[in-house]
């Protein structure tokens, strides 16, 4: 029986030696790329172990991370990935605390209408520096290695992994022990190393840290 298209995608097969709150942030950073996620749902009772749920904005979104990602190798288990099943109690709570939520923030705008117009101020004040990364971010000659930094301090060999293997031409990440916010990726080229470092250039492991690459120094 096919399952009809869905927000929610549903994840089974997964690592359950993985301790929850690692496993949705890599869940996140793995997912994310597709598209907006409202939220991801992932239990560690028994009959729940080893399956998450990610609940993406977009329907899209949902179709294209389930078609890219089905056989991940995500810590080290293939992911099996089926849309979830639209009477899941799971995702009717999901929905249901989604559109709470909503609804709070509805209230909490309208009661800070007065303040918003100075909340507004900063966010223009910060949104120069989105269009001077070329500024900040002084590149080297092309390399097949590129240098990472910015990252969060959860950030782990995983994750990074994950985000990266995704492109032809990935060899490993390397972390520098002491330094929690730089990294080292290697590639086989330097013209592969470019499509990554294009495509995941600003990218969020979390939402305040964007990750920054160049090529590493020759």
């Amino acid at each position: 029986m096919d399952i009809r298209p869905n927000h929610t995608i549903y994840i089974n097969n997964i690592n359950d030696k993985v301790k929850k709150e690692e496993m949705k942030r890599s869940l996140y950073a793995l997912f994310s790329q597709f598209g907006q996620i409202i939220d991801i749902v992932a239990m560690k009772t028994m009959r729940m172990r080893g399956q998450a749920f990610v609940v993406f904005k977009e329907l899209a979104a949902a179709t294209n991370a389930l078609r890219q990602l089905q056989g991940f190798p995500f810590y080290n288990k293939p992911m099996r990935i089926q849309y979830a099943k639209t009477d899941s109690e799971v995702i009717a709570k999901v929905k249901g605390t989604y559109g709470d939520k909503e609804k709070k923030k509805d209230k909490k705008k309208k009661a800070q209408e007065p303040a918003s117009g100075l909340t507004k101020k900063p966010a223009l004040g910060s949104a120069p520096p989105v269009h001077s990364p070329a500024v900040q971010v002084p590149d080297n000659p092309p390399n097949y290695i590129l240098f990472l930094n910015n990252l969060p301090e959860e950030t782990n060999e995983m994750m990074l992994s994950m985000l990266f293997n995704q492109f032809p031409g990935f060899k490993e990440v390397r972390l520098v022990p002491g330094k929690h916010d730089i990294s080292f990726v290697e590639f086989e080229s330097d013209t592969q190393a470019g499509v990554a470092k294009d495509a995941l250039q600003g990218f969020r492991i979390t939402a305040t840290c964007a990750m920054k690459i160049t090529y590493a120094k020759k």
